[in-house]
Parts: C-alpha cells; sequence; structure tokens
C-alpha cells in the first residue's frame, strides 16, 4: 500500500475502533509470521522468540500523527506488563528509514520496533490505518485489531490485553 493511500486512510481513522470476527478479516485467525528486520540497533525479531508469549503488534509511521499518541500508551503496557509476558513490538512503515529515526529520538520506545522493509509485513496484516493495532495471543491468534488512537480509548484496549494476558 503507497504511503499516500496510507495517509489518507489515516485520516478517516484517528480513533480507536474495534472489530469482531465478522468484521476483521484477521481476528480468530493464526497471526501471519512476516518477516520483521533490525532497525536502530535492534535485534531482529523472529517469531519463534515470540512464541507463548501475548504481542500487540503495531505498525506505524512518522507521518502518522495519531502514532506520537500511541508510543508513550506502548511503552506504558510494555514496561508494567512485561513480566506477565506481553511484548509490545511496532513495525515501522516509513519509506525513508531516516524519517523513522528522526520521529524515534522525539518519541522515544521502550518496546521492539523493526522495519518493514518491503512493507510485505503490511499487505499480509491487510493494514488499512495509521497506527493500525493487533492483538496476538500466545497461541498466535490474533484476537483483537484496531485502527488509529485515541487516547482516552486506550483503557479499553489495555483491559483486553490484559484479559488476554490472564488465560
Amino acid at each position: 500500500m503507497s504511503r499516500k493511500k496510507l495517509i489518507a486512510l489515516a485520516a478517516g481513522f484517528s480513533s480507536l475502533v474495534f472489530f469482531n470476527s465478522a468484521n476483521a478479516d484477521l481476528t480468530g485467525q493464526p497471526a501471519p509470521q512476516c518477516q520483521l528486520a533490525a532497525m536502530q540497533g535492534n535485534p531482529p525479531i523472529s517469531w519463534q522468540e515470540l512464541e507463548g508469549k501475548v504481542v500487540y503488534l503495531d505498525f506505524w509511521a512518522s507521518w502518522c500523527v495519531p502514532c506520537r499518541q500511541s508510543f508513550p500508551f506502548m511503552s506504558q503496557m510494555q514496561r508494567e506488563l512485561k513480566d506477565q509476558g506481553l511484548e509490545v513490538v511496532a513495525v515501522n512503515l516509513d519509506e525513508d528509514l531516516q524519517d523513522a529515526k528522526d520521529f524515534l529520538a522525539q518519541n522515544p520506545a521502550q518496546f521492539s520496533v523493526v522495519d518493514d522493509v518491503n512493507q510485505q509485513c503490511a499487505q499480509q496484516y491487510a493494514v488499512k490505518a495509521m497506527p493500525s493495532s493487533y492483538l496476538i495471543d500466545r497461541n498466535g491468534i490474533v484476537r483483537k485489531v484496531h485502527l488509529g488512537f485515541r487516547s482516552g480509548e486506550a483503557l479499553e484496549f489495555r483491559k483486553a490485553v490484559e484479559q488476554v494476558l490472564m488465560e
């Protein structure tokens, strides 16, 4: 999906939206195990490393305004829920890696940040908005999908994360 198309879609999805299995293609399906490349000194992440963990997989880009608001939320979740088995992984979709590095300098991440070099991963997840987040359970099944980010609705999604962690 082109950056221009994602920008247009992001404009229409600035709030957190929940889907059930009737609305989200991946809900209830095995999470695609796409290649996640190293970024900014971080090691690449293999899906084998994530086995048995609850994964909050977030697709973002430097030009995405709601992404700036979501980074503190994701850092807090990683910090507070890591010991319970949560792994937050943010997948960058910038065409120019320097844009992502500049974003991270202003919005530090306390979670894993990787690059989707050919946007192959975004295609496998059918990313439709920025940010797009996928909650994946310990068995590798996509449990929830949300598009966009609005801090006022983040608490509801965090509760969903905590519920999956308790299973």
